[in-house]
């Protein structure tokens, strides 16, 4: 599902750099820690993103009027090839609410440090893992271990698409907490990916 505008008008200095060609590597935006405002930077840097609504949910809220009621979804974009966000949305209608969790998956877009950190396979390819990792949200904790290939990503339904969508193939996942809540879940495997990238491969952090 595309973010679609007529036209852009870059309203930021990056955007203003990546729509006159001056920038045209995601690699460059997101080494330079700039935060990346307006959605159509992704867009034109990765433009083979997909997105995948992982959870729906009706939340209502009492005001001086009455009763308020807006879904919530949950989104996560990627490319399977080493790129994922991680966005929510809310709005009284189901379509503006993915649309503003895909918009702020590509907001929060990260790279994901891939390789093989497994004794088991000591391959060179990006497969997996390079390290251990943990992330954390709310009550859940997941912490993604190196696995060889062919064993897969072994780990429950959401955040075997979080993985899938970043390029994870194979990978060992240990949780706890309420991981029936599927925003924690989620986001808590995209901290762990997050990780990834904290720690330099063969060095100090």
């Amino acid at each position: 599902m595309a973010y679609v505008q007529e036209e852009w008008i870059p309203l930021t200095g990056l955007g203003r750099k990546v729509a006159a060609g001056e920038i045209t590597s995601i690699d460059e935006v997101l080494a330079s820690g700039r935060p990346i405002k307006e959605p159509q930077i992704v867009d034109i840097l990765l433009p083979d993103l997909e997105d995948e609504v992982l959870d729906i949910n009706m939340v209502q809220r009492m005001t001086d009027s009455g009763r308020r009621v807006k879904f919530r979804t949950v989104v996560v974009v990627g490319n399977r090839n080493g790129y994922v966000g991680f966005g929510q949305g809310k709005d009284v209608q189901v379509g503006n609410a993915i649309q503003k969790a895909i918009v702020n998956a590509k907001l929060n877009l990260i790279k994901v440090s891939r390789g093989c950190g497994s004794w088991e396979c000591g391959c060179e390819a990006a497969h997996s893992i390079p390290i251990e990792v943990t992330g954390k949200a709310g009550s859940v904790k997941v912490t993604l271990k190196p696995a060889p290939q062919g064993i897969g990503l072994v780990t429950g339904d959401i955040p075997k698409k979080v993985l899938t969508l970043a390029g994870i193939k194979d990978v060992w996942a240990f949780n706890r907490g309420q991981t029936r809540t599927t925003i924690n879940y989620a986001k808590a495997t995209f901290e762990a990916l997050r990780q990834t990238n904290m720690v330099r491969i063969g060095g100090t952090q």
